[in-house]
């Protein structure tokens, strides 16, 4: 699956390796698990919202 991948995006390790650097450098060991909690959580969020499934609209508003 994950060879299945890097062929599809035309990225090898090195690359993969490179980019993965970079984003440590910028973001920080700490900050990465913060931002994927938020990536995950919108994109529940989204999905959510695409099934059109609503929460109740006394949890929207307290947001």
């Amino acid at each position: 699956m994950n060879s299945i991948l890097l062929g599809i995006l035309g990225m090898g390790g090195t690359e993969l390796t490179v980019i993965v650097i970079i984003i440590l450098l910028m973001f920080g060991g700490k900050k990465i698990p913060e931002l994927m909690r938020g990536l995950g959580k919108g994109m529940k969020e989204f999905k959510d919202a695409s099934k059109g499934v609503e929460s109740n609209p006394s949890d929207i508003e307290k947001k």
